[in-house]
This record gives C-alpha cells, structure tokens and sequence, in this order.
C-alpha cells in the first residue's frame, strides 16, 4: 500500500498546522526531514530540513507505530507552525521522497476501515461528528464514532449465527433421530434480536431528524407578522418586511440552533385566495412546505383561526401583541412572547429527539428494516417444523447478511466511493 501524506488540519493560516503521513515508509520519511524520530506516542521538538539541507520549520514530532495509530499503519505527524508557506514548504519536501504521494480525500479513515480500526458505522459516525453544528449533534455522532452500534450488530449476528446452526445442524442429521427440539431455543434467539431491531428502528426518526435538523414554519395570513417573527428569532434581517401584504413569495429559510438541536425556520407565504399567478405559486409552495414541517407556528389575528388544518402538536399564537392592550399573543417588533415561543419550541422537539437510536442513516434503517423482514419469515416457518428448517435456516442467514453489510463486512464497496468523497482531505 501507498505511503500517503496530507496537511490534516483546515487550510489557512493558524496557530498549529498538523502533516500526517501514513504507510509502510512513514517513518523513514519522517527521518528524511526530522533527522531522528522520537519514541513513539512520545512527542519531541524536531528541527526540519528540506531536500536541500535548507530549515523548513521547527516542529512537534509524533510517531504511532503499526497497529496503534488511527489507521493501523505507520503514522508520523508534524505539528508545524500554521504559516501556509511553512505547510507548503514540508508538503512540497514529502512530494519529492520516493513512495510517497498526496492523500485523497478521505483516505486515512478509508486505511482505517480497511485496517480494521473503524467499521463502516464509526466512518459515518467520525463523518458527522466533522459536520456536527449543534451539542446534539456532537453527541450522537460520538455515540455512533464509539462503536456502540457495531457491537450491538455484532451481538445480534452471534445469536443469528446460533440459531442457524441449530437448524442447520437438525437439516445435516436429518436421516438420524435427533433428541433435543431446536425449535424452541431458535424462536428465542430470533425474537430477541426481532424486538432489539423493532426498538433501534422506533427511534430512527428522532435520530434523524438529530442529525439532519428539524423544520419550523411560521405560518399565517398576508401581513401577520411573520416575516417579522422570523427576523427577532434569527436576530438579524433574514426577510423583508413590509406593510404591502404578500411581500413573501417564496419560503425563506434561516438555520438556528435551539437547545442544542439543528433548526431550520421557514417563513412561508401569506396563505390566502389570490388571482396573482406569482404569489399564488408562493401560497401553494407555503402549504406544501408547511405540511412536510416537523412543527408548525401559526400566527392568527384575534378571534380568527388557522386557514390550515393544525396537527395536535402545533402551536398557534395571536400575532401583533405590540398592538393589543391586553398582554396576550406574541411580537416580533417588540421581542414580547419570543422567549415563551423558543422555549416552547424546543420542548416539543426535544421530545421527539429524546427517544433517538444509533440508527442515523437511511442505509442505517434499510438493513435493519430488511434484517427484521427475514428474521419475521424464518419465525414463521420454524413453527412448521423442521421441515421448514432450510427455508428458516436460509432467511435468518439473509439476516446476517443485511446487518453484516451495516457494518461494512460485506456487500458495501458500491457506497464506500460515494462515503469518502464527503470527507475533506487529510482526514
């Protein structure tokens, strides 16, 4: 394999950049430049040298020997000075040396992948804890980095493994009087992993909707107050206001966090009749985008109610409190109501996350969904007897299949192109 190189730290400049080279010639190409490496998993200040003898850069050397760094391979890292020319000048030194090349993107989780070190759920997971925006997001992609789903398939898989023995084991001696009945120890290691499977799969939505962000959408008549809402809630001119009703003709979205959940706000077009062939594009859109919304903030004048069917979960405010004497509604002029709203807000969704599973992906869901759909046909035809057992036998091996393949043991090099190119160079 390759012998790799690439700056493993964001481009530009800052305090520290890190050079990670990773392959069978690692360290022999960090002795090239360092002169000596130190221990490894010890650090030492090192002073640098081009191919030409010239100083390059005094740095922080670290080595990781094979089998004990994040790719399983030799690694050596260089934590330089954030200067860009000094990082161009190491990775133009590491370009001449024989055997080694730039990384793609990528490529060193994809070594750690391959080298055993992660499996294809940690991968997904290290991928979203690098696009994590919110606290929520930061701790599912760590519970998912962890291992924990991994362990769980690989729990589920041993049982799977057992009970398909047992019945492939009565199929071998079917000529032959075989004393104990598999049947029932079989339907009990079926079910087991059935219901673990049911409970991963129930908190697929929360775990989701984590990771992708919620919607909101105000909601409401032509000149309520909702493009004004949206403003005092993102704490900036997301939108135009106006006192001209219909000024919103396409949804505007403006992404937040509240509580620590990733949410998207979407200001809507004024629902109502119109003959205006523009905005009545604006109101169909506005419903439709409403309707898909994980929750929905109607905003109504006094006494009125929604002009769309509101779900059990929804919230409905009186608009325009700045206009009213009597403190009820909400204002996006004056801020009144805003911090009952966002708190209200973030109840609601916080229930909805707070069942999520490690099951983050719609692969994810497809190979647990499909796993369980096999396991549900071999309980079925366990119960016929062991006439059935090959039939059995044959499903609960399918199963093994579609959690095997969620972990990256087999049947996944069609997605693994299409996983790293997400990931950004160096990692």
């Amino acid at each position: 394999m390759d012998t790799i190189y690439a700056l493993a730290t964001a481009q530009g400049k800052s305090g520290v950049a890190i050079v990670r080279v990773s392959g069978p010639l690692a360290w022999d190409a960090g002795r090239v430049l360092a002169g000596t490496l130190p221990e490894p998993r010890r650090a030492a200040v090192r002073r640098l040298t081009g191919p030409d003898g010239g100083y390059l850069d005094e740095a922080l050397v670290l080595c990781f020997p094979e089998k004990h760094s994040f790719t399983g391979e030799q690694v050596v890292e260089f934590q330089l000075h954030g200067s860009v020319a000094v990082v161009r000048a190491v990775l133009a030194a590491l370009s001449v040396q024989s055997g080694l090349r730039s990384a793609e993107p990528g490529e060193f989780t994809r070594r750690a992948l391959e080298n055993g070190r992660l499996d294809l759920t940690q991968v997904e997971g290290l991928a979203d804890l690098i696009e994590s925006e919110t606290e929520a997001q930061r701790r599912q992609a760590l519970r998912v980095l962890s291992g924990d789903l991994g362990q769980r398939v690989t729990a589920w898989r041993r049982d799977l493994i057992r009970a398909a023995s047992l019945l492939e084991a009565v199929i071998d001696f079917a000529d032959e009087d075989v004393p104990v009945d598999v049947t029932p120890e079989v339907l009990e290691l079926v079910s087991s992993v059935q219901e673990a499977l049911g409970r991963e799969l129930a908190g697929f939505e929360g775990a989701e909707r984590i990771r992708s962000g919620f919607e909101v959408a105000i909601v409401g008549a032509p000149n309520v107050g909702k493009s004004t809402l949206l403003n005092a809630l993102a704490g900036r001119d997301a939108a135009i206001t106006s006192d001209v009703a219909g000024t919103t003709r396409d949804v505007i979205e403006v992404r937040m966090d509240l509580g620590g959940l990733a949410v998207t706000l979407l200001d809507t077009a004024g629902i109502r009749e119109t003959v205006d062939a523009v905005e009545a594009l604006g109101v169909a859109r506005a419903r439709d985008r409403a309707a898909a919304a994980d929750l929905r903030v109607f905003l109504v004048e006094a006494g009125t109610q929604p002009d769309m069917a509101a779900e059990p979960d929804d919230i409905i405010l009186e608009a325009k409190a700045d206009l009213r004497s009597d403190g009820r509604g909400i204002s996006g002029k004056t801020g009144q109501g805003l911090d009952l709203l966002v708190s209200e807000v973030q109840r609601k969704l916080s229930e909805r996350a707070s069942g999520a599973s490690l099951v983050t992906r719609e692969r994810h869901r497809l190979a647990l969904s499909e796993g369980g759909q096999a396991l549900a046909v071999a309980s079925a035809v366990v119960a016929d007897g062991p006439d059935s057992y090959d039939i059995a036998a044959e499903e609960i091996r399918v199963a093994i299949r579609r959690l095997s393949a969620l972990i990256g043991s087999v049947d996944v090099e069609m997605l693994l192109d299409e996983i790293f190119a997400s990931f950004c160079l160096g990692k």
